[in-house]
């Protein structure tokens, strides 16, 4: 046996073995794909089979036979659009043109008596390789659109066809140039051992080729998949998981998640036959979550006869369906999903089944990091909740106290000397004291509107060197040294009120933390279309661990001794909260036991 001789028997072996394993695939899932398939390589097995019987046996060709085997070979380009049209879409002319040309080829060899005239067999010949190459072209672009093991078994079957477009081709030149025939024969048997062996890369490939297509994809998927649990919310996660399973099957995946409430399954981003939730019902993916079993539908018209014209109606042809599971938790389904016949079939399942679990296990470490967030939260919330209490009590304690034993020694002196003229320093003192529980009672308002983002009224044409101005100048900082650095007016855009507030709360803290003989600084500009305000004083400062949390409710110093420096550390959060619901931003720089600074920038906003 020669090499050419050789090559061409394992050709026909392999394309024999093709056809016996798509056989095998229709008879278990008759569907028009995998009959389309048996009924193209049955074609060839037949014409194979035919001529091997008749060489090896020495018989004679029965006439009706032959003309049986070659109508069927010249039906191949035809069968090979209707696995085009099965992956794709082809146009109603193309389809047309295909029919007509079959319809002639037929008519032309059956007419024919004896051997049918070259012009005749060069014409089928040109007919055969040009729709092998628009069939093989339509496979690529199929191909493009797909990814994972789909896109790459339909680079397999272009390949297939664009070299079985080529062994036509040169086999109908042979007769043409005889000096070339023993040259052209061995070519042709090379290219009939490529499109062998491509037809059964991308229709029968074995499981370890499968496998190999899988691992790039789903490498990539598991390598996204340690993020996924951080992304910002399950939506977000659901996406990415839809679009890595998606991408790994070379279909489109949606999950649905399960909500116990209800009972029913919610899908983000459903196709068009699914509603966005599903109870209790025929639907495919609600039986495969319901006997939590991976399932394959070839059909899913066919499987769910009862939603058939919606499935047609949104192009919804095949179906993986895989539950998603933690333990005995269910969490959802996945569902991959073609709008053509796919290439996956049953052995994918092993694959949506392995993209489920990993899905569960991202989706139940998500709801672990939520759980572990909820907690984190009531704790901040209970740390809070005793920030505020201890706070409140201390500070709102010593006014309270002095208002009380005030009181108690006028009620006294009243009783005992109803002559006595009044005492008016205690009169002031319990002033005073009311006066400093107001503002404590006002702060903690004013924080609680700060959080509900209502703090800001009304804005109008604010002057803040005149603001500053009219602050240093009150009597409450007698005795201190308050100076005021400004250029020119500045005038902004701002709720009176607050900016008033922001701004004396920074100068009232500058005072109360710093000596009686130091002085505290004011400057105020503008710079590049924005206000800037400094406070400076030369007080005790702030450690550099704090300046990250001191603009946070309830949070002072370290270095603050409550009991010299009375507040519930709400100035600089209020402060904090009035500037941005300005649009500024307000910093520290800070030394301790030299000083600190406050930085404000507001920008100047429409003053006309």
């Amino acid at each position: 046996m020669s090499a050419i001789e050789l090559v061409s028997v394992l050709t026909e072996l392999i394309f024999v073995l093709v056809f016996l394993l798509v056989a095998w695939s229709a008879v278990r899932r008759r569907t028009r794909t995998s009959i389309d398939i048996a009924l193209f390589f049955g074609a060839i097995a037949a014409f194979i089979v035919e001529s091997r019987v008749v060489t090896t046996l020495g018989l004679e060709q029965v006439e009706l036979v032959n003309d049986v085997v070659t109508i069927l070979v010249i039906a191949m380009p035809y069968l090979l659009l209707r696995l085009v049209d099965d992956f794709s879409t082809v146009p109603f002319v193309a389809n047309r043109l295909a029919e007509a040309g079959l319809l002639f080829s037929a008519i032309a060899f059956l007419a024919t008596v004896g051997q049918p005239p070259t012009s005749i067999v060069l014409v089928i010949v040109v007919y055969f390789a040009a729709l092998a190459t628009y069939c093989a072209v339509k496979f690529i672009r199929a191909a493009r659109r797909s990814s994972g093991v789909t896109r790459r078994r339909l680079e397999a079957v272009a390949a297939a066809t664009l070299l079985l477009g080529l062994t036509i081709l040169v086999a109908g030149l042979s007769p043409v140039v005889p000096a070339a025939a023993g040259a052209l024969d061995g070519l042709v048997q090379i290219l009939a051992l490529g499109s062998a062996i491509a037809y059964f890369v991308g229709f029968a490939p074995p499981p370890i080729l499968r496998r190999a297509w899988q691992e790039p994809e789903l490498r990539a998927f598991l390598r996204r998949a340690a993020s996924l649990p951080r992304l910002p919310d399950t939506p977000s996660i659901v996406g990415a998981l839809q679009d890595g399973a998606g991408s790994t099957l070379g279909a489109r995946a949606t999950i649905g998640l399960y909500d116990r409430e209800t009972n029913k399954l919610r899908f983000q981003d459903p196709h068009g036959v699914l509603p966005n939730e599903i109870g209790p019902s025929e639907y495919l993916v609600w039986r495969a979550f319901e006997t939590q079993g991976a399932a394959y539908y070839a059909d899913a018209a066919r499987a769910n006869p009862g939603l058939a014209p919606a499935y047609r109606a949104h192009g919804v042809r095949s179906l993986l369906i895989a539950p998603i599971s933690a333990a005995t938790e269910r969490l959802g389904a996945l569902e991959a999903y073609t709008d053509h016949q796919p290439v996956f079939s049953e052995d994918d399942l092993d694959l949506v089944r392995l993209l489920a679990d990993q899905a569960a296990v991202i989706l139940e470490s998500r709801s672990l990091i939520d759980e572990a967030a909820r907690v984190r939260a009531h704790e901040q919330a209970a740390r809070l909740k005793e920030d505020f209490i201890s706070a409140a009590a201390h500070d709102l304690k010593t006014p309270l106290t002095t208002l009380v034993a005030q009181a108690q020694f006028l009620e006294r002196r009243a009783v005992t000397e109803p002559s006595a003229p009044p005492d008016i320093a205690g009169i002031r003192r319990i002033v005073l004291e009311a006066r400093r529980l107001s503002a404590l009672v006002v702060e903690l308002l004013d924080s609680a509107r700060l959080e509900q983002g209502k703090l800001v009224g009304e804005r109008e044409p604010v002057d803040l060197v005149e603001l500053a101005r009219d602050i240093t100048g009150r009597e409450t900082y007698q005795g201190r040294r308050i100076t005021l650095s400004a250029d020119a007016p500045v005038v902004g855009s701002y709720d009176p009120r607050r900016i008033e507030q922001a701004l004396e709360n920074l100068v009232e803290n500058a005072v109360k933390y710093s000596p009686e003989a130091s002085e505290v600084r004011i400057a105020i500009m503008k710079r590049d279309g924005l206000a800037r305000i400094d406070v400076t004083d030369e007080g005790i400062g702030i450690p550099s661990a704090d300046l990250a949390q001191i603009f946070e409710r309830f949070h002072r110093g370290t270095n603050v001794d409550d009991r010299r420096f009375a507040g519930m550390g709400l100035g600089l959060f209020i402060c904090k909260g009035i500037v941005e619901q300005h649009g500024g931003r307000i910093s520290v720089d800070s030394r301790v036991g030299t000083g600190s600074t406050f930085h404000v920038v507001l920008p100047l906003g429409d003053t006309a």
